[in-house]
């Protein structure tokens, strides 16, 4: 069985869904130290042609004197409105998008709900958008078990708790994975072959390393079968 696993990100982009489908199994990440001004609690979205073409969505969180929290300790700061502005960002820029009148209702309720912890969120997120691409793979939350170790040391840990044969990283873990190491302890790695593709998206020039929620609006029922074989 092959394992893969993320730290859970905010409206993650399509090599997140990739490395979730590509495994047998999928554990988030949510045990370790959380990183200001990341995908943890921020994504990008696809809006009409001007300076950049996209903006950022940023979940805003207390970290003043939290500065050694773990993921799963995040509170959001509600003392600002960010879930109305987020909504109102996504719905002016997507609602005319083939596909969007199939996951408003979601998206909606989700950000009319007050969220006190950014790993809850995330989470529902996560798993909606799992279920909605049709994605089969089981999925777990490192925090619901005892793992001691760090970066190499604990996805080699992650295997042997979880019974897993091989562990699946994405193209940024090869500055600390040791596949000799993997080796030694019985087990195999892979990194990921994700290539980003191109779809139609509603303005042009086409933007890539959005949130997923881009491909889903636009493409649909697609989104999965353009997520795995770069089908454009």
């Amino acid at each position: 069985m092959i394992l893969s696993g993320h730290q859970p990100e905010y409206l993650p982009y399509l090599g997140f869904i990739h490395k979730i489908a590509k495994a047998g199994q999928f554990i988030l990440v949510d045990h370790v130290q959380y990183l200001e001004k990341s995908f943890q609690n921020s994504n990008r979205i696809r809006t009409a042609p001007g300076q950049e073409g996209f903006t950022w969505l940023i979940v805003p969180v207390k970290s003043h004197g939290r500065r050694y929290q773990k993921i799963n300790e995040v509170e959001i700061d509600n003392s600002v409105a960010w879930g109305k502005k987020h909504w109102k960002t996504i719905y002016l820029n997507y609602k005319k998008a083939p596909f969007f009148d199939n996951y408003q209702e979601f998206f909606e309720k989700l950000y009319l709900k007050k969220w006190d912890k950014l790993v809850d969120l995330n989470e529902t997120i996560i798993y909606y958008l799992v279920e909605k691409l049709g994605v089969k793979t089981p999925i777990v939350r490192s925090s619901d078990y005892d793992f001691k170790e760090k970066k190499n040391d604990l996805l080699i840990e992650m295997c042997k708790k979880l019974k897993a044969g091989a562990y699946l990283s994405g193209q940024g873990a090869k500055c600390y994975v040791d596949e000799e190491k993997f080796k030694k302890n019985g087990l195999n790695h892979i990194f990921s072959d994700f290539k980003h593709p191109t779809y139609l998206q509603r303005f042009k020039p086409f933007a890539a390393n959005l949130s997923v929620i881009d491909l889903l609006f636009n493409c649909g029922p697609e989104s999965l079968n353009i997520i795995l074989n770069n089908k454009h």
